[in-house]
Protein backbone atom coordinates (compact mmCIF):
# COMPACT_ATOMS: atom_id res chain seq x y z
CA UNK A 1 0.00 0.00 0.00
CA UNK A 2 1.33 3.70 -0.82
CA UNK A 3 0.78 6.74 1.09
CA UNK A 4 -0.04 9.57 -0.67
CA UNK A 5 2.72 12.57 -0.42
CA UNK A 6 0.92 14.71 1.77
CA UNK A 7 3.17 16.02 4.20
CA UNK A 8 4.54 18.97 2.57
CA UNK A 9 4.13 21.50 -0.31
CA UNK A 10 6.86 22.52 -3.19
CA UNK A 11 8.94 25.42 -1.93
CA UNK A 12 7.96 25.20 1.74
CA UNK A 13 10.14 22.26 3.05
CA UNK A 14 13.61 21.05 4.05
CA UNK A 15 15.63 18.75 2.70
CA UNK A 16 15.07 16.37 5.95
CA UNK A 17 10.94 17.36 4.68
CA UNK A 18 11.73 15.99 0.90
CA UNK A 19 13.34 12.85 1.73
CA UNK A 20 10.20 12.18 4.21
CA UNK A 21 7.59 12.71 1.62
CA UNK A 22 9.43 11.17 -0.71
CA UNK A 23 10.00 7.59 0.97
CA UNK A 24 6.57 7.81 2.79
CA UNK A 25 5.17 7.72 -0.71
CA UNK A 26 7.00 3.98 -1.12
CA UNK A 27 5.82 3.36 2.78
CA UNK A 28 3.81 0.11 3.71
CA UNK A 29 3.24 1.50 7.03
CA UNK A 30 -0.03 1.87 8.68
CA UNK A 31 1.19 4.16 11.83
CA UNK A 32 4.80 5.37 12.89
CA UNK A 33 6.22 3.46 15.79
CA UNK A 34 6.59 6.58 18.83
CA UNK A 35 10.03 7.65 19.86
CA UNK A 36 9.77 5.63 22.92
CA UNK A 37 9.44 2.39 21.42
CA UNK A 38 12.57 3.33 18.87
CA UNK A 39 14.27 4.51 21.64
CA UNK A 40 13.56 0.99 23.73
CA UNK A 41 14.31 -1.31 20.48
CA UNK A 42 17.68 0.48 20.08
CA UNK A 43 18.64 0.03 23.63
CA UNK A 44 17.91 -3.99 23.54
CA UNK A 45 19.74 -3.99 20.67
CA UNK A 46 23.17 -2.93 22.55
CA UNK A 47 22.40 -4.93 24.97
CA UNK A 48 21.94 -7.96 22.68
CA UNK A 49 24.88 -7.20 20.30
CA UNK A 50 27.09 -6.88 23.72
CA UNK A 51 25.63 -9.59 25.72
CA UNK A 52 24.46 -12.33 23.26
CA UNK A 53 26.01 -11.72 19.62
CA UNK A 54 29.71 -10.21 20.58
CA UNK A 55 29.87 -13.72 23.22
CA UNK A 56 28.66 -16.05 20.37
CA UNK A 57 31.37 -14.48 17.38
CA UNK A 58 34.22 -15.38 20.26
CA UNK A 59 33.28 -18.81 20.97
CA UNK A 60 32.35 -19.28 16.99
CA UNK A 61 35.44 -18.59 15.57
CA UNK A 62 37.64 -21.54 16.79
CA UNK A 63 34.97 -23.70 15.39
CA UNK A 64 35.13 -21.75 11.81
CA UNK A 65 38.75 -22.23 12.13
CA UNK A 66 38.53 -26.04 12.94
CA UNK A 67 36.14 -26.37 10.23
CA UNK A 68 38.76 -24.82 7.64
CA UNK A 69 38.15 -21.06 7.71
CA UNK A 70 41.62 -19.04 6.43
CA UNK A 71 42.02 -15.31 6.84
CA UNK A 72 45.11 -14.96 4.21
CA UNK A 73 46.41 -14.35 1.10
CA UNK A 74 45.62 -15.48 -1.59
CA UNK A 75 41.84 -14.42 -1.82
CA UNK A 76 39.42 -16.81 -3.09
CA UNK A 77 38.22 -16.59 -6.35
CA UNK A 78 34.89 -14.70 -7.14
CA UNK A 79 33.36 -18.17 -8.69
CA UNK A 80 34.26 -19.78 -5.15
CA UNK A 81 32.88 -17.09 -3.51
CA UNK A 82 29.35 -16.96 -5.68
CA UNK A 83 29.20 -20.32 -5.04
CA UNK A 84 29.25 -20.48 -1.57
CA UNK A 85 26.95 -17.60 -1.04
CA UNK A 86 24.47 -18.61 -3.14
CA UNK A 87 24.89 -22.69 -1.14
CA UNK A 88 24.08 -20.44 2.11
CA UNK A 89 21.33 -18.58 1.56
CA UNK A 90 19.66 -21.86 -0.12
CA UNK A 91 20.56 -23.35 3.07
CA UNK A 92 19.98 -20.72 5.48
CA UNK A 93 16.18 -20.34 4.10
CA UNK A 94 15.60 -23.51 4.42
CA UNK A 95 17.04 -24.33 8.14
CA UNK A 96 15.23 -20.53 8.86
CA UNK A 97 11.80 -21.63 7.79
CA UNK A 98 11.55 -24.53 9.38
CA UNK A 99 12.85 -22.63 12.85
CA UNK A 100 10.50 -19.86 12.56
CA UNK A 101 7.72 -22.12 11.89
CA UNK A 102 8.51 -23.85 15.14
CA UNK A 103 8.66 -20.32 16.74
CA UNK A 104 5.05 -20.22 15.73
CA UNK A 105 3.67 -22.42 17.97
CA UNK A 106 2.09 -21.59 20.77
CA UNK A 107 4.63 -22.00 23.67
CA UNK A 108 7.41 -20.80 21.89
CA UNK A 109 5.39 -17.70 20.70
CA UNK A 110 4.19 -16.96 23.99
CA UNK A 111 7.60 -17.27 25.84
CA UNK A 112 10.01 -16.42 22.82
CA UNK A 113 9.30 -15.51 19.19
CA UNK A 114 6.51 -12.47 20.54
CA UNK A 115 9.33 -10.26 21.69
CA UNK A 116 10.40 -9.69 17.88
CA UNK A 117 6.44 -9.46 17.33
CA UNK A 118 6.14 -6.35 19.76
CA UNK A 119 6.53 -4.15 16.60
CA UNK A 120 3.43 -4.76 14.34
CA UNK A 121 4.78 -2.10 12.04
CA UNK A 122 8.81 -3.06 11.50
CA UNK A 123 11.15 -0.71 10.86
CA UNK A 124 14.93 -1.60 10.00
CA UNK A 125 16.45 -1.97 13.28
CA UNK A 126 13.54 -4.32 14.92
CA UNK A 127 15.14 -6.75 12.23
CA UNK A 128 16.92 -7.36 15.26
CA UNK A 129 14.95 -7.25 17.92
CA UNK A 130 14.17 -10.62 19.64
CA UNK A 131 14.70 -12.71 22.27
CA UNK A 132 18.04 -14.04 23.38
CA UNK A 133 16.88 -17.60 22.69
CA UNK A 134 15.63 -16.89 19.61
CA UNK A 135 18.95 -15.02 18.29
CA UNK A 136 20.72 -18.20 19.05
CA UNK A 137 18.14 -20.52 17.95
CA UNK A 138 17.54 -18.64 14.43
CA UNK A 139 21.40 -17.50 14.38
CA UNK A 140 21.78 -21.14 13.45
CA UNK A 141 20.44 -20.92 10.31
CA UNK A 142 23.21 -18.56 9.40
CA UNK A 143 26.08 -19.59 10.37
CA UNK A 144 25.62 -23.28 9.66
CA UNK A 145 26.72 -22.76 6.16
CA UNK A 146 29.81 -21.51 6.77
CA UNK A 147 31.01 -23.96 9.32
CA UNK A 148 30.01 -26.37 7.30
CA UNK A 149 32.20 -25.38 4.48
CA UNK A 150 34.77 -23.14 6.15
CA UNK A 151 35.24 -20.17 3.52
CA UNK A 152 38.25 -17.73 3.62
CA UNK A 153 37.24 -14.65 6.38
CA UNK A 154 36.56 -12.43 3.38
CA UNK A 155 33.24 -14.89 2.17
CA UNK A 156 32.08 -15.39 5.41
CA UNK A 157 31.85 -10.99 6.29
CA UNK A 158 30.74 -10.65 2.78
CA UNK A 159 27.96 -13.47 4.02
CA UNK A 160 27.25 -11.54 7.10
CA UNK A 161 26.93 -7.94 5.45
CA UNK A 162 24.49 -9.70 2.54
CA UNK A 163 22.54 -11.24 5.76
CA UNK A 164 21.97 -8.46 7.29
CA UNK A 165 21.05 -6.13 4.45
CA UNK A 166 18.66 -8.29 3.63
CA UNK A 167 16.67 -8.63 6.72
CA UNK A 168 16.83 -4.80 7.59
CA UNK A 169 15.34 -4.50 3.79
CA UNK A 170 12.69 -6.99 4.86
CA UNK A 171 11.61 -5.12 7.92
CA UNK A 172 12.41 -1.55 6.85
CA UNK A 173 8.05 -1.05 6.20
CA UNK A 174 8.48 0.31 2.27
CA UNK A 175 8.80 -0.91 -1.33
CA UNK A 176 10.70 0.47 -3.03
CA UNK A 177 11.16 0.56 -7.23
CA UNK A 178 14.62 -0.62 -6.81
CA UNK A 179 13.91 -3.45 -4.23
CA UNK A 180 14.87 -6.99 -5.23
CA UNK A 181 11.61 -8.21 -5.34
CA UNK A 182 10.88 -6.55 -7.84
CA UNK A 183 13.82 -8.32 -10.09
CA UNK A 184 14.45 -11.62 -8.18
CA UNK A 185 11.50 -13.92 -8.66
CA UNK A 186 11.02 -15.68 -5.35
CA UNK A 187 12.25 -13.06 -3.29
CA UNK A 188 10.47 -12.03 -0.52
CA UNK A 189 11.70 -8.41 0.30
CA UNK A 190 9.67 -6.09 2.59
CA UNK A 191 6.22 -6.52 1.34
CA UNK A 192 6.38 -10.38 2.00
CA UNK A 193 7.44 -10.02 5.10
CA UNK A 194 5.02 -6.89 6.45
CA UNK A 195 2.41 -9.15 5.75
CA UNK A 196 3.84 -11.99 8.56
CA UNK A 197 3.84 -9.04 10.94
CA UNK A 198 0.67 -8.15 10.55
CA UNK A 199 -1.24 -11.13 11.28
CA UNK A 200 -1.98 -13.13 14.73
CA UNK A 201 0.45 -15.57 14.90
CA UNK A 202 -1.47 -18.48 14.11
CA UNK A 203 -2.67 -17.63 11.01
CA UNK A 204 0.83 -15.64 9.99
CA UNK A 205 2.39 -17.49 7.34
CA UNK A 206 5.21 -16.30 5.19
CA UNK A 207 8.25 -17.56 7.12
CA UNK A 208 10.62 -17.86 4.67
CA UNK A 209 13.91 -15.62 5.30
CA UNK A 210 15.22 -14.56 1.73
CA UNK A 211 13.76 -16.46 -0.93
CA UNK A 212 10.02 -17.95 -0.43
CA UNK A 213 10.12 -21.02 -2.28
CA UNK A 214 9.40 -22.99 1.30
CA UNK A 215 6.34 -21.10 1.39
CA UNK A 216 5.11 -21.59 -1.83
CA UNK A 217 6.09 -25.60 -1.49
CA UNK A 218 4.10 -25.71 1.81
CA UNK A 219 1.33 -23.04 1.32
CA UNK A 220 2.60 -21.32 4.17
CA UNK A 221 2.09 -18.16 2.07
CA UNK A 222 -1.64 -18.70 0.44
CA UNK A 223 -3.27 -15.58 2.64
CA UNK A 224 -0.74 -13.18 1.39
CA UNK A 225 -0.90 -14.24 -2.41
CA UNK A 226 -4.90 -14.16 -2.40
CA UNK A 227 -4.20 -10.59 -0.88
CA UNK A 228 -1.99 -9.73 -3.21
CA UNK A 229 -4.04 -10.84 -6.21
CA UNK A 230 -6.98 -9.15 -4.36
CA UNK A 231 -4.96 -5.93 -4.93
CA UNK A 232 -4.15 -6.79 -8.38
CA UNK A 233 -7.65 -7.09 -9.40
CA UNK A 234 -8.80 -4.20 -7.63
CA UNK A 235 -6.05 -1.92 -9.33
CA UNK A 236 -6.69 -3.65 -12.76
CA UNK A 237 -10.63 -2.54 -12.25
CA UNK A 238 -9.73 0.99 -11.25
CA UNK A 239 -7.30 1.18 -14.56
CA UNK A 240 -10.50 -0.38 -16.84
CA UNK A 241 -12.52 2.40 -14.91
CA UNK A 242 -10.08 5.44 -16.06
Amino acid sequence: MHVPITCCHVGQCSFSAIELCYCSSYSMKTKNNSPAAQEKCITRLLLYHFGVNLPVMVISYPVFKHMGMQSSLPLPSWNVVLTQIIFYFILEDFVFYWGHRVLHTKWLYKHVHSVHHEYATPFGLTSEYAHPAEILFLGFATIIGPAITGPHLMTLWLWMVLRVLETVEAHCGYHFPWSLSNFLPWYGGADFHDYHHRLLYTKSGNYSSTFTYMDRVFGTDKGYRKLKALKNDGIEDGSKQK
